[in-house]
């Protein structure tokens, strides 16, 4: 097989200088994810420095590595020596998007945007099976995307990445690496709330990913979104065409009509530029609908064949943390547990009781608290009582500190318990579900709820 990266192809990029010739055929710089014939970058931080785990990289596999420590090849194995080995990962990101001929998509915004890269990626490899990379888990910061970027196969004929930020001017710089083809904006809420004065901040932010678009590129846009005009009129000096997308008739990609099929999904009529196209969605709620519109206006613009993009949609599953189902052993029966574990704001805990109120059975919600929501968290998490009372909720088991509020707003509406972390929280779910529940594990992923989850998959 052709060879990811030569030590040439990086001492060039990177300026370094080789101490042997090698060749790999993955990057990690977590050395407990290093693979057989992978390259190790050993990124030095404040916390740890990866060149502590060299020894343990090259008895896993590593083919080489990429360092900033002098050392001879007998101490550590084969490697490109740099001054600074973050900046040489950013130097081979770079390398790689350089060399591509690939159609690239990047995708931000405060909720769905992990969903939309795996059903994207799930699209388009409908039709281009083997040729199409994307950024793994939720690697969206300013070391993970570089590590993505870097990991695309030359031959790759379209690549999706994940960006994320908590701060202005992040998305700025990592979208200058990406230089994407086509950049989206899925939906903007007040997610890292506390680093922003407001949710316009947020937009803003969400809306440096246009700044990086290669000429002749596609911004897409929420058409729903009370921030609509701002993102457009962030990707109009930057972009060749701007094309929206939601659940309204003045969309360019929009929702003719939606009906929820018995799988929970939804079957959808969509208008596509003058097209139309007809598809089951497989997962379930509102948003997932306006996350399709989405994947959908992206397929189009790369080319990509949009029938094969539905059947993808028909099929995909949910991701853990992020809507995998399961159903769990509970006394004399078996209960759905509904995994939104990996992260929470407002608009996503709204969005998924949205998804819980449609469940036939009792509704159980394990809800933690949401972080980073600045001096209004006490707000966010009080105002969840109406989503929380439409989906008809009969218990409530409230994790945290922040989730005090919202316990306050509950009182005599909905029966709930606040308890202090995780692990409470299991105990507490596990002594309340009954066959035929329906249960809804949502909260910030700091919160630990993915103890409960692993709890409930392992049986009462």
């Amino acid at each position: 097989m052709t060879p990811l990266w030569t030590s040439d192809a990086i001492a060039a990029a990177t300026g370094g200088t080789a101490s042997a010739d090698f060749a790999v055929g993955g990057v990690a710089f977590d050395s407990r994810e290093v693979g057989e014939g992978d390259l190790f970058v050993a990124l030095s931080g404040e916390a740890t420095d990866g060149h502590r785990f060299l020894p343990q990289a090259f008895a896993q596999g590593a083919a080489g590595a990429i360092v900033s420590q002098p050392c001879s090849e007998g101490d550590w194995g084969p490697h490109v020596r740099v001054a600074d080995t973050f900046a040489a990962l950013n130097d081979v990101a770079r390398a790689s998007r350089a060399r591509t001929g690939a159609k690239v998509i990047g995708v931000t915004g405060s909720v769905g945007k992990t969903g939309v890269k795996e059903a994207l990626y799930a699209a388009l490899d409908r039709a281009w099976p083997g040729e199409v990379h994307r950024s793994v888990k939720s690697y969206n910061n300013h070391t993970g995307v570089p590590l993505s970027l870097a990991r695309m196969p030359q031959v790759a004929r379209a690549g999706v990445f994940e960006m994320g930020m908590n701060h202005p001017g992040e998305l700025a710089a990592l979208t200058r690496i990406v230089r994407p083809h086509v950049a989206i904006v899925t939906a903007i809420a007040p997610a890292h709330a506390e680093f922003f004065p407001d949710e316009s901040a947020i937009a803003d932010a969400k809306g440096e990913i246009f700044q990086g678009l290669e000429p002749g590129g596609t911004a897409i846009v929420p058409f729903d979104s009370p921030h609509r005009d701002r993102l457009v009129a962030a990707a109009q000096p930057c972009a060749a065409r701007i094309v929206t997308f939601g659940l309204s008739k003045g969309a360019d990609v929009r929702a003719i009509e939606t009906m929820r099929v018995k799988t929970g999904g939804s079957f959808v009529t969509a208008k596509v530029g003058e097209r139309e196209l007809s598809f089951t969605l497989s997962q379930p709620g509102d948003h997932w609908v306006s996350n399709s519109l989405a994947v959908l206006a992206a397929v189009d613009a790369v080319g990509g064949d949009l029938g094969l993009a539905g059947l993808a949609l028909a099929d995909l599953g949910g991701l853990p943390g992020r809507g995998a189902r399961f159903t769990a052993q509970v006394d004399r029966g078996e209960a759905l547990v509904i995994d939104e574990s990996y992260n929470a704001n407002p608009a996503s805990m709204a969005a998924t009781l949205a998804v819980l109120a449609r469940e036939p059975g009792r509704h159980v919600a394990v809800l933690g608290e949401m972080r980073e929501m600045g001096d209004k968290s006490a707000d966010y998490h009080a105002a969840l009582v109406q989503p929380v009372v439409d989906a008809r909720v009969e218990t409530a088991v409230l994790v945290g500190e922040a989730m005090k509020p919202l316990a306050e707003t509950l009182e005599g509406k909905v029966n709930f318990v606040h308890v202090a972390d995780a692990a409470a929280a299991l105990e507490a779910v596990r002594a309340d579900l009954r066959d035929g529940d329906a249960v809804l594990v949502k909260g910030s992923n700091g919160v630990g709820l993915a103890r409960v989850v692993a709890g409930l998959r392992g049986g009462m």
